[in-house]
């Protein structure tokens, strides 16, 4: 009777038909197989063990490649397992390719050769590139010398690469094609750059464009042109003057050996619009320009092609004081201006604008001399005066002590506010100050006359003359008083009424009350200014000095009482 085979007979049954493999001797190891058949999308492959395997075919073929294969076809591949739950061996081409990549990746690497790969997916921070099998990742500042907007082009074909580093253990792999050019350009350049020299002329063709100028292909080898040496005239984009592939003429400027880096230029190829140019803009020349260019320091106005001139803020409005230019002009506009200053060896020209208009103070004094009468609103109010706008976008200062008769200098303030509009006389206009000073109680009935000519009169009184004078109006702050019947007016203050605070109220006066005052003094006009007070002190100061010897002893009061009696 037949007995079954026990476990351990089993076990060497099939170590006497595989050998070593059913003890895992295939396992973990790269071996040849044949392909059995091709089903669908997968490949049977016999490698010898007790059962077939399969593989996609996909990881037959290289990115966006066909497969090739056929049945009989010998191919390497990897065995995971022997024998996985459905019985079949677990194979894959790619951990075979992968194998056979690291060994010669290494290889490779350590003798810093170059590698064929293809980029074939994008990933965060760059792309996966397939070194025969093996992933390694290319950083996006890898790709190439200069930032690639699209790698679309770039992708699915065999390139050469640089391995920067790897780890095999951790299946890491790091590559660069950005070295490959940087070295491949810089053989180029080395023998490219010995055929040139500083001041060749050159046709050369525009490969890229960036704010501050575009790079040129001499023909293998790129050089820079920056904005500044496009053209003598103002380029704010190196747009504006040529495009991506335009083929350009310049001229080599500098060559530095060194960083072998080539400055390149186009204005060099033109006239210099700067020869000459202190005979063609002499100093004081009026000229007209277009504004290119506005800061915070002033304009910048183009008098011709290449040709520009600034326009200092300070030069560019004679009322207009620590205006922003774009207030006063803008880009594009015609304006007049005039030459002040031309720097040939500096390339500069200083121009005014206020200095192309007429002086508005000359304006004003010459439609409006001294003496004549002016209307304006109050711009604003100072501690010391007025300031009201004129003709011309002028201002004029009324001083406080010209604003009325009469009262003091802050009341006389108080009495006006800003936007009101009111009249005054000139007094006085300063064109190189610029200051126009200007009165309003000169205005005002029987006031002197402009200019310090006295009123009917006035030119006859002195100071410390005792006249009679008659009361005109009566104020809070004093009385205005006419002296005679047609001589000057003029004020007597509420403290010059009387030596008593009883004396000193005006409402114990009426108009046409007539009464003696010394005349004290005169203000800038020569009106004159009187006083009760002045005089009665001045009586006093007389009686004492003419009885006070001879009635010694006499009370104050028997001395005036004395005075008068003898006056009477």
């Amino acid at each position: 009777m037949a007995t079954n085979p026990t476990r351990d007979d089993f076990a060497a049954m099939l170590d006497e038909t595989l050998g070593a493999a059913a003890n895992g001797g295939f396992e973990g190891r790269v071996v040849k197989g044949t392909i059995t058949a091709i089903e669908n999308d997968k490949a049977v492959i016999d490698v010898g063990l007790k059962s077939e395997g399969r593989v996609a075919l996909r990881e037959f073929a290289s990115p966006g490649q066909p497969h090739g294969l056929k049945v009989g076809d010998e191919v390497e591949v990897y065995v995971d397992r022997v024998e996985n739950a459905d019985g079949e061996a677990m194979l894959s081409r790619d951990r075979a390719r992968r194998e056979a990549a690291w060994d010669k990746l290494e290889s490779e690497f350590g003798e810093g050769k170059r590698v064929e790969g293809v980029i074939f997916g994008r990933v965060k921070g760059g792309f996966t590139v397939d070194l025969d099998g093996a992933v390694a990742f290319l950083p996006g500042s890898q790709v190439d010398i200069r930032p690639v907007r699209d790698v679309t082009p770039l992708m699915d074909m065999p390139q050469p690469f640089q391995i920067l580093k790897m780890d095999r253990r951790r299946g890491n792999i790091v590559v660069s094609r950005r070295a490959v050019l940087e070295e491949t350009r810089a053989e180029q350049r080395s023998g490219l750059i010995q055929n040139l020299k500083e001041g060749q002329i050159i046709d050369g063709v525009v490969k890229n464009i960036t704010d501050y100028g575009a790079f040129v292909d001499l023909g293998g080898i790129d050089g820079l042109l920056h904005v500044t040496d496009m053209s003598y005239k103002r380029v704010n984009h190196p747009s504006e003057v040529i495009a991506i592939g335009d083929t350009v003429k310049v001229q080599i400027i500098r060559i530095n050996q060194d960083t072998q880096r080539i400055s390149l230029g186009m204005k060099q190829l033109e006239n210099d619009p700067w020869d000459g140019v202190a005979a063609k803009y002499p100093v004081g020349a009026k000229l007209r320009g277009t504004v290119t260019n506005i800061t915070e320091y002033g304009a910048f106005v183009e008098l011709e092609a290449g040709i520009e001139g600034l326009v200092h803020v300070s030069e560019m409005s004679w009322t207009k004081k620590n205006v922003h230019p774009g207030k006063i002009v803008s880009t594009s506009q015609e304006v007049d201006v005039m030459v002040l200053e031309v720097d040939s060896d500096k390339r500069r020209i200083s121009l005014g604008l206020k200095q192309a208009q007429q002086n508005p103070w000359e304006a004003f004094a010459e439609k409006h001399p001294v003496g004549s009468t002016v209307e304006g609103e109050v711009k604003n109010a100072t501690e010391f005066g007025l300031f009201i706008g004129l003709d011309g976008d002028v201002d004029g200062m009324v001083h406080m002590s010209d604003i009325a008769w009469g009262i003091s200098g802050e009341d006389a303030l108080a009495l006006h506010r800003k936007g009101e509009q009111v009249s005054a006389v000139v007094l006085d206009v300063d064109v190189e100050k610029e200051r126009i000073s200007l009165g309003m109680k000169q205005l005002e009935k029987g006031a002197p006359a402009a200019g310090g000519v006295s009123a009917a009169g006035a030119g006859s009184l002195r100071r410390g003359e005792v006249v009679t004078v008659t009361v005109l109006e009566v104020r809070d702050g004093g009385l205005e008083v006419q002296a005679g019947e047609d001589g000057a007016t003029g004020f007597i203050k509420r403290s010059d009424l009387g030596r008593d605070r009883d004396e000193q109220r005006p409402d114990r006066f009426q108009v046409g009350q007539k009464l003696d005052a010394m005349v004290t003094g005169f203000d800038r006009s020569k009106k004159p200014n009187f006083s009760v007070k002045a005089r009665q002190l001045a009586e006093e100061k007389e009686a004492v000095e003419q009885y006070g010897s001879s009635d010694a002893g006499a009370s104050l009061g028997d001395i005036l009482g004395a005075a008068l009696k003898a006056r009477s």
